[in-house]
């Protein structure tokens, strides 16, 4: 006999699975594509101030661009000092996160964004350890202001993070 509460937790798994999969390979193949398909010097593409390769340019003054750029640090550099410590750091809260969704008893809504998380954090971590640094790709100009430079495991992040603050949001809005 079937048991569907075990059904149905690995149907589960599989959609967290899939989700935590889709993000660390996209994360991976476009790390790789910019590692070796764009150079890191700037001044490599001569017609494009930023190097790279220009997606759109002042559109209602904005632009984007992908572009080569390597981050021994965290957001912004942070840390970049202190390279080990931050790999270390980071392996133990992907530890503490997996622990997390494992033990407590939470709705799939609140399991995809940690997964997403989880996934992005995963992928830095593959880059600071394979590569000694985490490889940045999309950049945006924001009529004159240059945002840093990031990449899709930061983007995964900050989407997953954005989920969970919504998501709490609502819960106690609804109590």
């Amino acid at each position: 006999m079937v048991n569907i509460r075990s059904t149905v937790n690995i149907r589960l798994l599989i959609k967290l699975a899939f989700f935590f999969s889709i993000v660390l390979i996209a994360d991976i193949l476009t790390k790789y594509l910019t590692q070796y398909y764009i150079s890191a010097d700037p001044y490599y593409h001569f017609g494009y101030p930023y190097g790279g390769v220009p997606i759109f340019e002042n559109w209602m003054g904005i632009e984007f661009s992908i572009v080569h750029a390597t981050n021994r640090g965290m957001a912004w550099g942070l840390l970049s000092s202190m390279p080990h410590l931050l790999l270390m750091a980071r392996i133990v809260l992907i530890i503490g996160m997996i622990v997390y969704l494992c033990k407590a008893k939470l709705a799939f809504k609140m399991q995809l964004p940690l997964v997403i998380i989880i996934a992005g954090a995963l992928g830095n971590v593959v880059d600071a350890a394979f590569y000694g640094h985490v490889i940045d790709m999309f950049k945006f100009v924001f009529w004159g202001y240059h945002f840093p430079v990031f990449n899709f495991a930061d983007s995964a992040i900050f989407c997953g993070v954005s989920f969970l603050f919504i998501q709490s949001f609502f819960e106690r809005n609804h109590e």
